[in-house]
């Protein structure tokens, strides 16, 4: 019962969460929070294993990675807004976990490999908490928005699976990093063939757990192969949904793009569904992990903050300076959660900080999330466009009158 009731208080958050503006994790991270005040009063005995919250971390960030893949859709019309989106949020992950860095270096006085091992988690964006949150903006926006926080994932799981491999900074290192990166390339390709031969052909109604095993499995293997396994996971989601792009008439032949459109389907109901239910027990947990009076803190409370103003100065200052975009409400859509935390129960051992206190990790998270819901719930839906927007005019402006073929092809 407390299962079932937690699922549908989740589903009720949801619904809330579009009315209210209020990011729906928040709600779950608090009611988390409530619920460990209350055993704590009533001094009830609740343990819940570390090995349990991160194993729902992990089959979420492979849900979240794989949803990644499952929405870029890489088209020559996209190529502006790709690339934008991407160097925005390459350049805002470097410069905000370099400034990340230097305040712990700063404060803790610690080893500066290990800084930086820290600093990268708090340097990501949450795709988890951003896409569920943009029902209310202008497709331009949303777009924007979507590409930038799976990029922002991507690229900060890559550079963080490279700065805890056990020798670094060497071409040796470098070498084997790219390696990993085009074995994991090639592992992708072959496993989309092999998902493809598996699906088109079985004529059996059990394919959620198939395809979940599958996935998980192939995880697995690039963990035991050392290769940067979520990497593995987006190129075959690219893959899916970017099938027409695949050059290779025989190849081509042997499915029908009815075949691909429905594995496509059923990948992203699965994710969508599954992403929900790991998402909701995952940040429950999460906030219960989490003791509220140690986040506020003021040694917690200090250094939090200082990370989160770096992080927003660094986003206003190339969203300003770089992008020319408005600032209402991409300045605030920077919110920290589930890779946040997963990475940061990914961190060696020896590569721990001593003096680190992992409250900050939660204040973080916390005053980033606020952070959005109030840029949400501040934004009007103006109609000024954002440079996304006026490029997306620009091209509408150079096309000719819509014909039967580009309304099919746009179908």
């Amino acid at each position: 019962m407390i299962l079932c009731g937690v699922i549908v208080i989740s589903y009720l958050f949801s619904i809330m969460s579009r009315k209210l503006r209020v990011p729906s994790v928040l709600l779950l991270m608090f009611s988390g929070i409530i619920g460990r005040y209350v055993t704590d009063k009533y001094q009830l005995t609740v343990e819940l294993p570390r090995l349990v919250v991160e194993g729902l971390g992990v089959v979420g960030l492979i849900m979240i990675v794989l949803e990644a893949g499952l929405d870029l859709k890489l088209t020559r019309d996209k190529l502006p807004l790709i690339r934008k989106s991407f160097f925005s949020a390459s350049v805002i992950f470097f410069a905000s976990a370099a400034l990340i860095t230097g305040i712990l270096v700063y404060w803790l006085e610690e080893s500066l490999i290990q800084c930086i091992v820290y600093a990268i988690p708090m340097s990501i964006i949450s795709s988890a908490i951003v896409i569920p949150s943009l029902h209310h903006m202008t497709n331009a926006k949303k777009e924007f928005l979507v590409y930038e926080a799976s990029f922002s994932d991507i690229v900060g799981i890559i550079v963080f699976n490279y700065f805890v491999a056990e020798e670094i900074l060497t071409w040796a290192s470098a070498g084997i990093f790219v390696g990993g990166i085009v074995g994991s390339v090639v592992l992708s390709i072959a496993f989309s063939v092999l998902l493809f031969l598996i699906m088109t052909n079985t004529k059996l109604n059990i394919k959620f757990f198939l395809i979940i095993s599958l996935l998980i499995l192939l995880y697995a293997s690039g963990k035991l192969l050392h290769l940067p396994s979520l990497l593995i996971i987006l190129v075959f989601g690219l893959m899916i949904n970017n099938w027409n792009l695949v050059k290779l008439p025989a190849f081509l032949g042997t499915y029908s793009k009815k075949q691909v459109h429905e594995i496509h389907e059923i990948l992203h109901s699965i994710t969508a569904e599954l992403s929900f239910l790991v998402r909701t027990f995952f940040f429950i947990l999460f906030g219960y992990t989490i003791q509220i009076e140690l986040v506020f803190q003021a040694d917690v409370a200090l250094v939090g903050g200082m990370i989160v103003l770096a992080l927003l100065l660094v986003r206003l200052f190339y969203l300003r300076v770089f992008m020319k975009a408005n600032l209402l409400p991409e300045l605030f859509f920077m919110p920290r959660g589930l890779i946040t935390i997963v990475l940061f129960y990914k961190i060696p051992d020896v590569l721990k900080l001593s003096s680190f206190n992992e409250s900050i990790i939660a204040f973080v998270i916390l005053a980033t999330s606020t952070l959005m819901m109030l840029g949400s719930i501040f934004y009007k839906g103006e109609k000024e466009p954002i440079q996304e927007e006026q490029l997306f005019a620009d091209n509408l402006s150079h096309e000719s009158l819509p014909t039967s073929e580009t309304v099919a092809k746009t179908s």
